[in-house]
């Protein structure tokens, strides 16, 4: 459930749908990035170990890797996040 629609964790979420990112169990998502304390940390985390339970984020042809880029900059994300994201990008 989210309880705040307007976090900035939330924001980004939904700015990586309108870039052509769908993300499967969305609400798994929702809920570790709202009760993280460093939830950049913790969404490269679900990135990279989260398909163990059903945390996925697919390509969808609409995709638009500008438009990611700019989200990981806009947000301020590390390096390391946008590149871990792009490889474990499921296509």
């Amino acid at each position: 459930m989210i309880r705040n629609p307007n976090t900035e964790s939330t924001q980004f979420l939904q700015s990586l749908k309108g870039a052509g990112i769908s993300i499967n169990n969305e609400n798994a998502v929702i809920e570790r990035l709202e009760e993280a304390r460093e939830w950049h940390y913790a969404f490269t985390t679900l990135v990279k170990q989260g398909e163990r339970i059903g945390i996925r984020f697919l390509a969808t042809p609409r995709m638009q890797l500008a438009e990611l880029k700019k989200l990981f900059a806009q947000y301020r994300f590390a390096e390391h996040a946008e590149a871990a994201f792009e490889a474990n990008l499921v296509h």
